[in-house]
């Protein structure tokens, strides 16, 4: 990094209150771009948010020779363009699109090869569980210094897939892969965040033919070609549960709009039971506020249902504000508490442990992994010109959000992370009561 890179300048220490609007959810609106790539004709995407991680998805689009058009928040996908299924690697970053490209790809291509890529740093994210599938379908790959080589001959068949663990990316590339396959494909321990229904919706829409059943089953009858369809991107959840936190942590008063409280889960009890509160106002729009003083409380993150990984981070923030002893036991990244040292840094009292301070069965018991974290609040931020630097994209609204609550002025950098996944941060934060600005690093420096 070099002082001519952009920054967040944050004056702070008022209540927040406003009106935002939730944008296309990130981890939807990738998984649909690569979902497009399965038919045989256009796909329309409405709802697009203005992200770093669509930008680098659509780059990999293009690579191979598909049409990438957008227009507005519009953004239409021809497949019948591709000509390589050598996926190279985008000059406009990293992130996970790659390995759920090889399925997607390999029933068009008999060999399919994609780049190594990363995406945040919180911990171990495997891609294991992918590999395994592709070759249960009848597949074989091969791992190499750049990256993945998937081979196939003849069309690949479904299969019984039980998945060690509910993994959102395997659960994506066995849908994928058990769509155009040959015969019945069976996911056991499948993942069911609201994004993967949407996106069964979305394959649905397309033509494939896709059951879900009680507990973590998905059932797919494979068919012969696919169709394109024009979907509308649900809004962010994670987004939405950011700006909640916000308000309960800032004790203002933020309507929310475009997101389906259904889809916020077990997000909006823990909200309460630390003092937030929520109001209903139409099918779409919800006002969060704080409706007592805050509370602690034991949070443990975990897969759908439960209480998201993506929620903690903002959550953690408000529970500075919360008066006692509150515990996070993060149980789906081994890795993902390194922003509590900036936090500590503006004033925050908080503390790791490699203990699993929780009731949840935990993959990190006993490995020596910082895995839950214990905050002593209340604790008044205090900013005095910290330049702060983002270590993950989640992490960095975490960031917006705590600079928004410390007395002074805050300077957040490390930006492009938060921008993979967050757009128009500062206008649409701006339009609230928060003083927030773009600038030049090297001029606040």
């Amino acid at each position: 990094m070099t002082n001519t890179e952009l920054a967040y300048r944050v004056y702070g220490g008022e209540p927040v209150v406003g009106q935002i609007t939730c944008l296309g959810a990130k981890n939807f609106t990738t998984k649909a771009m690569v979902a497009a790539l399965l038919a045989d004709s256009p796909t329309e995407l409405v709802n697009v948010p203005p992200i770093g991680d669509v930008a680098i998805t659509r780059d990999m689009l293009t690579a191979i020779g598909a049409r990438v058009q957008a227009s507005g928040d519009t953004m239409r996908i021809d497949p019948t363009t591709i000509g390589s299924g050598n996926v190279p690697t985008p000059d406009s970053g990293s992130n996970r699109i790659p390995i759920l490209l090889l399925g997607a790809l390999l029933h068009r291509f008999d060999t399919v090869a994609v780049p190594v890529l990363g995406g945040c740093k919180i911990g171990e994210r495997p891609v294991d569980f992918h590999l395994n599938a592709i070759e249960q379908f009848g597949g074989t790959v091969t791992t190499t210094e750049d990256g993945y080589i998937a081979r196939r001959s003849g069309r690949l068949r479904g299969a019984q897939i039980k998945l060690p663990y509910p993994s959102v990316g395997a659960t994506e590339t066995c849908l994928f892969l058990g769509a155009l396959a040959e015969g019945r494909t069976v996911i056991s321990n499948a993942a069911i965040e609201p994004e993967i229904i949407e996106l069964i919706t979305l394959l649905r829409a397309m033509g494939a033919v896709i059951f879900t059943s009680a507990g973590r089953e998905i059932k797919i009858e494979g068919v012969a070609r696919l169709r394109g369809t024009r979907m509308p991107i649900l809004g962010d959840r994670i987004e939405a549960a950011s700006w909640a936190c916000l308000a309960g942590a800032s004790d203002g008063d933020i309507t929310v709009r475009g997101i389906n409280p259904n889809n916020l889960g077990n997000f909006l009890a823990s909200f309460q039971q630390v003092g937030g509160g929520f109001e209903l106002l139409e099918h779409d729009t919800v006002r969060f506020f704080r409706r007592a003083p805050l509370a602690p409380t034991v949070v443990e993150t975990d897969v759908y249902p439960g209480f998201s990984t993506d929620w903690q981070q903002p959550f953690a923030i408000m529970l500075t504000q919360a008066n006692g002893i509150s515990i996070i036991h993060e149980t789906v990244y081994e890795n993902r508490f390194g922003y509590l040292r900036a936090l500590n840094q503006l004033g925050a009292n908080t503390q790791l442990t490699t203990h699993c301070l929780g009731g949840l069965p935990c993959r990190y018991s006993d490995s020596n992994h910082e895995h839950s974290a214990i905050i002593v609040g209340p604790t008044p931020l205090r900013a005095d010109g910290h330049v702060i630097t983002i270590p993950d994209l989640r992490a960095g609204l975490a960031y917006v959000i705590a600079a928004a609550i410390a007395r002074g002025t805050s300077i957040i950098r490390g930006i492009h992370l938060l921008e993979r996944g967050y757009g128009d941060v500062v206008p649409r934060l701006s339009r609230m009561n928060l003083r927030i600005e773009r600038v030049a690093l090297g001029e606040v420096l």
